[in-house]
């Protein structure tokens, strides 16, 4: 009886073994969730005579070319901000202005790694504002090519003096 308890500890000491060896990780069974996929934001544009665009805009991280910049990654990445590509504010102004059909454009800095927004809809900061860029109020602690935006958030490029 010892001899048939023994052997069936071994076999199941076995089978469980070969069990957990074939068994896949948590990471391999759960797919990753996909952080670029594409959010909706309120964007607003504020000049300084008033409201130049105020609407729904469907963006994700991408790849944006402006005539002053180039092109340039505008998903998340630049300077580690993010481990993997995400929507970001200057990728939510660039789909703005393609599918709303308006202009902007922006020099690119490659000391910080992003586009400095200069004109939008041929209103220009020049030597006396700049656009500064908020999400729900609150000014980005980075550019606007490295900040990730969730969905439902308010995204506002403001004309503002010196």
């Amino acid at each position: 009886m010892r001899q048939i308890l023994a052997r069936r500890s071994v076999i199941t000491t076995v089978a469980l073994g070969l069990a957990l060896v074939a068994a896949p990780t948590v990471a391999e069974a759960m797919p990753m969730p996909n952080t670029n996929a594409a959010v909706k934001v309120n964007l607003i544009v504020q000049g300084p005579d008033g409201l130049l665009f105020k609407g729904k805009v469907k963006t994700k991280g991408h790849d944006v070319t402006t005539a002053t910049g180039g092109t340039h990654k505008c998903d998340g990445t630049y300077g580690g901000a993010n481990p993997s590509k995400v929507p970001t504010p200057t990728a939510a102004l660039d789909d703005a202005a393609h599918k709303k059909g308006f202009t902007w454009d922006g020099t690119w800095y490659a000391s910080f790694d992003d586009f400095s927004v200069d004109t939008i809809k041929s209103v220009s900061g020049g030597g006396s504002a700049y656009w500064s860029i908020a999400v729900n109020g609150t000014p980005t602690p980075v550019g606007g090519c490295q900040f990730k935006i969730n969905a439902g958030d308010q995204v506002s490029f403001t004309w503002t003096a010196f």
